[in-house]
């Protein structure tokens, strides 16, 4: 099964609404709960990120029958120091999306925690691509 989301680049409210119509879908599916948890954290955390920093982009999600397939591809300006990035507390959120309770710099390790497998492809001056998969059955990442 397929899905494809728009995500807003300027809407906190409903930045969120992806990873919890997935969470929904996959409930119907029968998924386990663990499954289904760090699912909708890992692309909560990256839906965040695009409303935070790039301006919106898109989520694609492939649920098979032994893994969940997400990528998240925006249209910011790409992350110039990824090792950094991705070091928990690291944030480049603006003051005033901080003070909103956002941009506490756990957004990339949470998807890192979350996933299975997780790839960033992204350079400064383009967008970012996040490719995650978490598997069905097996151990949790």
């Amino acid at each position: 099964m397929k899905f494809h989301y728009d995500v807003s680049g300027t809407d906190f409210a409903t930045a969120g609404s992806a990873s919890s119509d997935i969470k929904k879908k996959l409930k119907q599916l029968g998924v386990p709960a663990a499954v289904i948890k760090r699912t909708a954290v890992a692309m909560y955390e990256a839906e965040m990120n695009m409303v935070v920093h790039a301006g919106g982009g898109t989520a694609d999600i492939d649920i098979g029958d032994a893994e969940i397939v997400i990528i998240m591809q925006d249209h910011g300006p790409g992350i110039p120091d990824l090792d950094k990035a991705m070091q928990e507390g690291y944030s480049t959120a603006p003051p005033a999306v901080q003070g909103l309770g956002f941009g506490a710099g756990m957004g990339l390790p949470n998807m890192k925690r979350n996933a299975d497998f997780m790839t960033i492809d992204t350079a400064a001056g383009r967008g970012t691509t996040v490719t995650m998969k978490i598997l069905i059955d097996g151990e949790s990442a």
